[in-house]
This record gives C-alpha cells, sequence and structure tokens, in this order.
C-alpha cells in the first residue's frame, strides 16, 4: 500500500527494523521478528506488542519501503505491505519506472519533490476504485486499508471509524484496536505473539450496554449468541457507545423490522453515501432525541445547541438551560430541575428584538393571543421564516354533542370541573396559551389533577405534538378521507369487524354518527400508513380520542400516538410493546425487588402489562378514569405509563406476594382495577363504568384515580425521560433477538421430523441458513432477498434463500464440493425443491436436500414424475433420484437385497406414478455417465468407480440390445455395445478423461444412427445397485458436524470469491429451458 509521504528518522528505527534492499534512492525494510524463526526471540514478541499497543492507526505492516535521498539523515516512508509479495511488487516497479528518471535532477530536493509527487499520484489513482475519497484524513486511510486487509471483509463493507481499546478476557485487557463497520463490530490485538481477532456481526447482539464492576470503572458490555464481551478505553468510551448503538439498531431493524427501515429515508442516505462518518451518525442521533423528546415531526433536523438561560417573567427568573433550534422550531428545556420548557414554532414568531446586543440579548415575541409572553433568549437564530398558521373545520368532538354541560345546572362536580377551568385560565393568563406556553412544574400537577373536560381535546392535541402535523397539512385528512372511503383491503375488513367493539356501552358508540366518525378516522390512518395498517387495541384508543378532539384533531392525535409516541407498538409484531414491557420489567427489578424475587418464573408480568401498554390502561380501567391516564400520557409520554404501572404493583404488593400462580395475580389486579374511580369526573352515571359496579364487588376499598397518578409521580417522578429511552434501546436487541429465538424454535420442530440431523447440528444449520441469507443483503440496502423477508409470514417462509446462496451453502456442506459439476448438481438440487418455481426455499427444503428421512423421501420425488416431455427435467429427476438415495443409505451397512425388494413393492403401489416417468434416451444417458465421472474425481477408490461406470453402462447397453433383438431380430445394434465395450477399457488403464470424451464421442456418433435407444429408471438403479463400489461410495459416512464447523469458518470467505451474475444467469437459462418461468 502507497502511503503519504511522512518523514522517518532512521537511526531512531534500526532498532525495530531489519534491512531487506537497499539502493541509491530507495530502501526495503522488515519488521524484526517477522518472517524469523521463532517469532524472533523475545525482541520481536516485543516489538509485536508494541505494534499492537503503541500504533497510532493499526498493528504495524512487517513491510516498508523509505526513500533516501545521499548524504541526507531524513528518510521518507513511502509504501508499506503486509506480505513480502505485496511490498516486492511495490519495490519492482519503483525500479522500472522511477529509478531511470531520478538521475536526471540536478538536486536532491527535486529528487525528493518528483517521488513525493509520485506517490500521491498513485495513491488518489488508487482512491478513484475504492469507496475512500481524497478529502478523508490520511490516519483515516491507513486504518481503512488495514482493516481490509487484517479481516478480510468484502469491499464493499463500509468502515465508519477506530478506537484504541482493551478487549477483555476473563481478567486479562488485551490492548487492541476496535473498529466499527456497517454490518460488523471487529476487533484486532496482537500481545506478546498472541493475536485475537474477533468479528461480530450487528444483527446477532442480543445486549449492548454500558456497565460498571470492581475491576472496570466503566465498559461497554457486548453479548452475542450467549458469549459475553467487554471494552474498555480510557478517552470516547461514549461517543464509542453512542455509535455501536446506532450501528447495531440500524442493522437489527433493516433485517428484522423493514416495514419501519423502509420509510426512513435518513437512514437510506446515510447507508447510501460512499464515505460513512461518525458525525453523521451522532448527528441524526441527536435529532432524533430532540424531535422525540419536544413532541417535533420526526422530519425535523436539529441545527444548533446552545447553553443559554430563559427569562421566565411570572416568576422573575433566569431558568439555565439549553436552546435547540431547527428548521422550524426554536426549543428550551431547562436544566437546573426548574422543569421549565418551551416550544416556539417559527410560523408563531411575531416579532424579534435584540435587546442589548453586547450581551448578547434577543427577544422573541410568538403566539397566537395578545396574552401570549415574550421570550427572552441569550442567543438569536440565523434566520427566521414567518408563517400562516391555517385552521381547518371539522365536526365536534362526540362529548360535546352526547353530553353538553348545563351551564345553569351546577352539581358539586361540576363546580369542581368549572375550577379546574378556572386554574388553567390563569395558567394560560401567566404562562401563555397555545403551542409557545410555558411548560412549568405547575402545568404538570393540573395535568395530574385531570384535564377539564372542554379542555381535553386542545391540550391533548397541544402536549402530543399533533397540532403542529395539523398546521403543516392543512386539508390533509379531507383528502384521505376522499381517497381511503370504498377501498376494500384487509385493513378495512378488520376494522369494519371492530368498530362495534370499541367502547360499546358508550352511547357515542352506539349511533351511526360515532360509528361513522370512528371508521373513517381508521380507514384514513390504514391508507396513510398501509405499513401499519391496522391493529387491534388502535379502535379503543381512537374511540376515547374522538369523545374529546374533532374528527380531524382526533386523526393527527392517532398519528402522533403510532408513529411518535408509541413507535412500533401497532406493527405486526408490536415490537415497541414488548420493548416497553421489557423497560417496565427492568423498573421493576430496580423499584420493586421483592416482588420481582416472588414472581420469578413465572410470566406475569408479561401477560398482564401487555394491555396496559397498547391501550394506555383504557381497557382495563373504567373510562371516567382512563382518561386521566391519557392525560399524563400526552403530557409525559410513555414514563407517565410506566410510574402508574409501578404505583399500581407497589398497592397490591402485599396481596401479589400471597399469590401461587399468575391466574390469582390476575384476579388480584382485575380487582384493583374495578375499584379504581374518578369521583371528580363530571360525565353522566349512566356513562361511568366505575359507578355501575354492584356491591358485591365492594369488598376492595375504592381507589381515586387522582390520588393513584400523583402518588406515581410521588414515588417514581425520578424516572427521566433519558434513562427510558435508553432502556427502550437496550431491550430492543433483547427483545427482538427473543423473537427471532422463537422463530428458530418453531421451525427446528417443525423440520426435525422429517430430517435425521441431531438437534445440536440442526441448530448450527439454521444459523448457517439464516447468516447465509443476511450475508446476501449486508451490502445492498435494496436486496431483492431482503424484500422476501416478512415476518408476518408462518414461521418457516420467513427466511428463504435464492439459488445463488443455495450454491454457496452447498459448496460448503456438500461431500461433493470438489466435483467440478457441483454447479450443476447445486442448480439440479434447487429446482427440484423449489417447487413453486419462486427462485427461493425455505429451511425445510434445504434441509432435507441433506439429511430427508428415507420414510419421507418418496413423496417428494412422486410429485416430480409429471413434468412433461422436458428431457431436461427427465434427467434431473432421475441422477438426483440416485445421488439422494444413496446419500441416505450412508450410515450403516446396507442390505441391497432387502433395498430391491422394497424397490419392487414400491413400484407395484405406486404403478400409477412410476409410468407415466419417460425412459431415458441415448443423450441424456451419456450426460448422466459424465456427470458420475466427474463426481468420482479424487476418490482413493476411483479406479474401481470408473470400472463400475464402464460395467454398468456396457450392462445396460447390452440388456437394451437383448430387448431389442427378442422384439425385431434383425434389428442392427451390434455397434452400440462395440462402442460401450470399447469406452469400458479405457477407465481401467488411467485415462479417465479421454474415456469421458470417447465414451461421449463414440456414443453419440452410434446414437446418431439409432434414436430409439433407451433405458428405464428401474434398470439404471438395479444396474447401480450391482456393483459394490458405487454402494461403498454412495454409504460412506460423512460428519455432518464437522462440515458445518468448516462452513462457519468459510461462510463469509465465500462471499467474497463467489460470482453470483453467472450462476444466477445459469439458472434462469436452465428455468427457462424447462418452461418453468
Amino acid at each position: 500500500m502507497w502511503l503519504k509521504p511522512e518523514e522517518v528518522l532512521l537511526k531512531n528505527a534500526l532498532k525495530l527494523w531489519v534491512l531487506e534492499r537497499s539502493n541509491q534512492y530507495f530502501v526495503l525494510q522488515r519488521r524484526r521478528g517477522y518472517g524469523e524463526e521463532g517469532g524472533g526471540g523475545l525482541a520481536g514478541l516485543l516489538v509485536g506488542t508494541l505494534d499492537a499497543v503503541l500504533d497510532s492507526t493499526s498493528k504495524v505492516a512487517p513491510f516498508r519501503i523509505l526513500h533516501q535521498t545521499p548524504d541526507s539523515q531524513v528518510y521518507w516512508s513511502i509504501a508499506c505491505g503486509a506480505s513480502r509479495e505485496e511490498i516486492t511488487e511495490h519495490w519492482d516497479w519503483l525500479e522500472h519506472n522511477v529509478m531511470n528518471i531520478l538521475s536526471v535532477f540536478d538536486s536532491n530536493e527535486d529528487i525528493t519533490s518528483f517521488v513525493q509527487g509520485k506517490i500521491r499520484g498513485l495513491i488518489a489513482e488508487e482512491g478513484k476504485g475504492s469507496f475512500t475519497k481524497e478529502e478523508d484524513p490520511e490516519k483515516f486511510r491507513e486504518g481503512l486499508m488495514k482493516f481490509e486487509r487484517c479481516f478480510g471483509l468484502p469491499e464493499q463493507e463500509k468502515l465508519v471509524t477506530y478506537y484504541s481499546c482493551s478487549y477483555w478476557k476473563g481478567r486479562v485487557p488485551c490492548q487492541g484496536w476496535l473498529y466499527l463497520s456497517t454490518n460488523f463490530l471487529s476487533f484486532y490485538s496482537f500481545l506478546l505473539g498472541a493475536e485475537i481477532k474477533l468479528i461480530i456481526s450487528w444483527d446477532a447482539i442480543s445486549k449492548l450496554e454500558k456497565t460498571s464492576n470492581v475491576i472496570l470503572t466503566e465498559s461497554i458490555h457486548v453479548c452475542s449468541h450467549g458469549e459475553d464481551h467487554y471494552f474498555s478505553m480510557f478517552l470516547h468510551i461514549n461517543e464509542t457507545f453512542l455509535l455501536m448503538e446506532q450501528l447495531a439498531t440500524y442493522a437489527v431493524r433493516r433485517l428484522f423490522d423493514k416495514e419501519t427501515f423502509e420509510n426512513d429515508l435518513d437512514i437510506l442516505k446515510i447507508f447510501h453515501f460512499s464515505f460513512l462518518s461518525p458525525p453523521s451518525f451522532f448527528n441524526r442521533a441527536h435529532s432524533q432525541q430532540f424531535s422525540a423528546f419536544f413532541r417535533l415531526p420526526k422530519e425535523e433536523t436539529l441545527k444548533e445547541v446552545h447553553e443559554c438561560f430563559l427569562w421566565v417573567p411570572f416568576t422573575h427568573y433566569n431558568a439555565h438551560g439549553k436552546m435547540c433550534i431547527s428548521e422550524n422550531y426554536i426549543c428550551f428545556a431547562s436544566q437546573d430541575g426548574s422543569l421549565c420548557s418551551v416550544i416556539i414554532p417559527l410560523r408563531e414568531v411575531m416579532q424579534t428584538t435584540v435587546r442589548a446586543p453586547y450581551t448578547r440579548r434577543f427577544v422573541l415575541v410568538a403566539g397566537s393571543s395578545a396574552s401570549d409572553s415574550p421570550k427572552d433568549f441569550d442567543e438569536v437564530p440565523s434566520k427566521i421564516d414567518l408563517r400562516d398558521n391555517s385552521k381547518t373545520v371539522s365536526t365536534e368532538a362526540l362529548m360535546t354533542v352526547y353530553h353538553p354541560q348545563d351551564a345553569e345546572n351546577l352539581d358539586p362536580k361540576m363546580l369542581k370541573e368549572k375550577m379546574k377551568e378556572q386554574s388553567w385560565n390563569i395558567l394560560f393568563f401567566e404562562r401563555g396559551h397555545g403551542v409557545s406556553m410555558f411548560r412549568t412544574k405547575k402545568t404538570r400537577d393540573l395535568v395530574v389533577r385531570g384535564i377539564p373536560e372542554a379542555l381535553r381535546g386542545e391540550l391533548w392535541l397541544l402536549f402530543s405534538g399533533a397540532v403542529n402535523d395539523m398546521a403543516s397539512s392543512p386539508g390533509y385528512y379531507t383528502e384521505l378521507v376522499e381517497k381511503s372511503l370504498g377501498t376494500c383491503t384487509l385493513a378495512t375488513d378488520e376494522i369494519e369487524r371492530d368498530l362495534r367493539r370499541s367502547l360499546p356501552e358508550h352511547p357515542a358508540f352506539q349511533s351511526d354518527t360515532g360509528i361513522s366518525a370512528l371508521r373513517r378516522v381508521l380507514t384514513a390512518y390504514a391508507y396513510r400508513n398501509p405499513q401499519i395498517g391496522y391493529c387491534q387495541a388502535m379502535n379503543i384508543l381512537t374511540s376515547v380520542l374522538l369523545l374529546y378532539a374533532k374528527e380531524e384533531e382526533a386523526f393527527w392525535l392517532l398519528v402522533a400516538v403510532c408513529e411518535r409516541m408509541l413507535p412500533d407498538y401497532f406493527n405486526r409484531r408490536i415490537i415497541g410493546a414488548l420493548v416497553d414491557q421489557a423497560v417496565f420489567e427492568e423498573l421493576i427489578r430496580v423499584h420493586l425487588p421483592q416482588l420481582t424475587d416472588h414472581m420469578m418464573g413465572m410470566t406475569f408480568f408479561s401477560s398482564v402489562s401487555l394491555s396496559w401498554f397498547l391501550t394506555l390502561f383504557i381497557s382495563v380501567l373504567p373510562i371516567e378514569s382512563a382518561v386521566n391516564v391519557v392525560d399524563c400520557f400526552f403530557y409525559d409520554g410513555i414514563k407517565a405509563i410506566l410510574q402508574l404501572g409501578l404505583a399500581v404493583l407497589e398497592y397490591n404488593m402485599d396481596k401479589l406476594l400471597t399469590c401461587k400462580d399468575d391466574a390469582e395475580a390476575v384476579t388480584v389486579l382485575n380487582r384493583f382495577f374495578d375499584s379504581v374511580t374518578n369521583k371528580d369526573s363530571p360525565l353522566p352515571p349512566a356513562v361511568q363504568q366505575g359507578s355501575n359496579l354492584t356491591d358485591a364487588k365492594g369488598d376492595h376499598p375504592k381507589v381515586d384515580i387522582t390520588d393513584l397518578i400523583r402518588e406515581s409521580n410521588e414515588r417514581y417522578g425520578d424516572i427521566r425521560y433519558e434513562d427510558v429511552e435508553s432502556m427502550r434501546c437496550r431491550n430492543r436487541l433483547y427483545v427482538i433477538q427473543t423473537l427471532e429465538a422463537t422463530t428458530k424454535q418453531n421451525v427446528l420442530r417443525v423440520v426435525s421430523q422429517d430430517v435425521k440431523f441431531s438437534p445440536n447440528d440442526l441448530d448450527e444449520l439454521y444459523e448457517l441458513f439464516k447468516r447465509e441469507h443476511f450475508l446476501s443483503c449486508y451490502w445492498n440496502v435494496n436486496s431483492p432477498v431482503l424484500e422476501h423477508h416478512d415476518a408476518s409470514l408462518p414461521y418457516l417462509e420467513q427466511y428463504r434463500i435464492d439459488c445463488q446462496q443455495f450454491r454457496v451453502l452447498c459448496h460448503l456442506l456438500s461431500p461433493w464440493s470438489h466435483c467440478a459439476n457441483r454447479d450443476s448438481i447445486a442448480l439440479w438440487t434447487f429446482r427440484l425443491m423449489d417447487e413453486n418455481c419462486h427462485g427461493l426455499i425455505n429451511f425445510k427444503q434445504f434441509s432435507c436436500v441433506l439429511g430427508r428421512r428415507t420414510t419421507h423421501m418418496h413423496s417428494t420425488f412422486t410429485r416430480e414424475l409429471h413434468f412433461g416431455s422436458s428431457p431436461e427435467r427427465y434427467l434431473l429427476v432421475c441422477s438426483l433420484r440416485l445421488f439422494i438415495y444413496f446419500s441416505q443409505i450412508g450410515k450403516g451397512k446396507v442390505d441391497i437385497q432387502a433395498y430391491l425388494k422394497q424397490w419392487q413393492d414400491e413400484l407395484l403401489k405406486k404403478e400409477e406414478n412410476i409410468k407415466d416417468l419417460p425412459r431415458m434416451n441415448q443423450s441424456q444417458f451419456i450426460q448422466f455417465s459424465k456427470t458420475l465421472y466427474n463426481l468420482f474425481h479424487g476418490d482413493p477408490e476411483e479406479e474401481l468407480l470408473y470400472r463400475a461406470i464402464a460395467v454398468v453402462t456396457s450392462l445396460l447397453l447390452k440388456m437394451e440390445e437383448v430387448g431389442r433383438r427378442l422384439q425385431s431380430p434383425t434389428s442392427p445394434v451390434r455397434s452400440l455395445a462395440a462402442t460401450t465395450e470399447v469406452s469400458a477399457e479405457s477407465p481401467q488403464k488411467g485415462q479417465e478423461e479421454g474415456s469421458s470424451e470417447q465414451t461421449e464421442g463414440n456414443g453419440a456418433q452410434s446414437l446418431r444412427k439409432n434414436h430409439e435407444w433407451s433405458f428405464a429408471f428401474e434398470q439404471i438403479l438395479a444396474s447401480l445397485l450391482n456393483e459394490p463400489a458405487f454402494v461403498r461410495f454412495f454409504e460412506k459416512p460423512h460428519e455432518i458436524k464437522t462440515r458445518i464447523e468448516s462452513a462457519k469458518n468459510l461462510q463469509l470467505k465465500a462471499r467474497t470469491r463467489v460470482s453470483e451474475v453467472d450462476f444466477q444467469v445459469s439458472y434462469f437459462q436452465t428455468c427457462t429451458w424447462t418452461g418453468t418461468w
């Protein structure tokens, strides 16, 4: 590898380098200890250790070339090499292309300038053919080249960055370098002669977290395939962990959760870049955190962050925090415990005033009403965009239609409701009203008490951020309704089925008004987001939204919940809900350890809490109490649900500790939820579910929802948003890997009934199969194989491989991988397994090729007998039936006579299937014989096998000749038998290749004279079974475990050598020949 010329003081390096070659202008050196017997002794080991620990990029290359000029003590490093062949190639190039030119220069400075320019030109030329760019830092370029050479990954693998770190094996640290690329986490270390090379694919990681213990103050814990790996570093550990988290998340989403990945255009842009830089990942992560924290549209990109003070006018206090600026918003969040935050849409900015230029203070006056207060910051955005705040008219909220408030007859509950409204009006007067209002601790206190009925829809829209979505897309909902109504899809069918099940006790959904509104909202959303479409529990949530919000507002609230506040909740595998369940269980272990110890081994938490998260407690609490929970959810997000769940468990702790099984614990919680009331609810008794409870359930004391929520805030309010998001990221990997493990268990349970592999071997085989599927997706974002992966399909169909991938696995696992016809055999086998002609096979089909049980073998092939008149298909079925039959009798001694009797019985039982099998003509038989010749090449009994082939072919032809004579005694057929006898003698003399060609040539010449020669399938099989050499070859046992271990080590390298285009073309051509496409 050519290097950017750098000065080297040679006298300080003589102890580390040994001279190999030199001339007047160049020196070739070898690193001490490399290539020497015994590793160069202690000096060589020390040098190798220094290279791995102290070098700024990675292990030092063992060879290098220096440029020198006479009478100069300064040398310039211009090339390095990992092998003698590589460095010799560079040396020879210098001698042939540079040495002759240097003699024309007059001064040493001119010579050095020319050499440096020449080397830089070579580096630039090399960069054109790779994905590295000239503007990349030189140090990164060197690290990149060494990364490629050290790990041998395909050229398409993009290195993101690398860090110096220690890898802990037990209590011993190994200093080395951690490389982070798009698909792999790699580590390399060389310490006192011990080399450690580690490659972990991101999709195999089930746990990624920062940990600390007695030995390590802080380290990164990576768990993959049940193995734990620990990495520690002095610098950049937070940066490293964030980048690892991003790369692992992207890999998991792309490979396991493609329905959300395909809609994320930012990710696709990042992976399409030829050069990936850590800042692009960091910026995206910060933008995601920014938009999630402030409930902004996902498209918002964080541009700038500044520390500042915000003047809070109603408290006369400067709140210290951070100001975040994006294209359309200016946001502030305090960091001094005052819980003050502000969101200012630039569309609402009315005035900008610089109060004191020298103190860098400015004032923004924002809002849609005169009561809004000015916001006083110490930084000013570079550009402010003024936009109109358009409003769209929609239907009224259902609650105002079915339960209008009577202003004249105010009972005590209505008076309390009016007092709540007055408290909020005071808050609006002090802190502003609208998106840009100040949000403080007092705001949360009022939310905990319950939002008034009249303000609930408006504040839900405000706190969820749905108001921003609606303001930026006027008329969008009306357009969706027009497009979606009348459509007939699976989602619309499910919606129609669930419409009457949505709050059926509420009068609003006992009429066409409520049902029609619910239908329009759900159908419009399914049309907007077909990846989610419709999921159960969406109808319950949308029903509550329609009670308090207008129809269009309810739609945007649903968008905010499904796509931003509860990500991945409402997809086919409800991954988001499972992730939050795992977060909830982690919080239980921290805050309620007694309950965790008692419930160990029970599925209580996962079975009970799922509905809490999916429906925000609406399905378990009375409606008048559930809406208070929804209030807190829209203000605090999932944190409110987690806090309430912990409070519920703590409230019932004593009873749960006495439970002996899940059913008893569920009963305890159901009784508790039935006892939850909302004493301040203004809803009429006919609507309140809690008021309809009978006295039979009155043994449990009543619990007010406001008190329960307040207690959850007091006890668990210290749970931070940042901690919840961190736990979400950490548990997401675990949840997805758990789902994948479940898929594997179901697949193996089904497949194990049809194959003869041990459970461990079948498990390893599945991992190879799945890994081959992923390897085709690593370096192609839009891989066609990836498009076929669908988690909603049956377990067996979730992972399938194409013809090319099957070829690679056959080369790695088949005992005939050395055969010259191995590609043809793989192609035939794949075509046989691809029953639907989709170009894909699943794991069951793949494993049956390698080890189907004999009792099930024939049923597969009888389906292949009705193939028309295609000679290629005929050859395929005949040869494969022979090959796979022999592979099944590979263990233990085989009774040939018993098999012949079994075969005869099968012919009698299934005569109607066998009789339709065409006879093999001469050209097909010759091709079949050539395949056998190639199959036996390199076998210890190769000579005997060739003789057996000659005997079988001669016998078959003589049998056919006798049959022809019996039918037509005057028919001239002797010449063909003679030709076969000649071909039978050639293999016995050791001239296998000549025999094959002579058999084909002479046979073909004779066949042209007589086109009526043919052989029955039974004749070929019986003749082959009469040759002991054939039987020994096919019954030779092959240890599948050894081949699997070898395949695991070679699978990644095989991807770099395989030629996909040629084999895929041959597959489609052969499919076209047989008329299957």
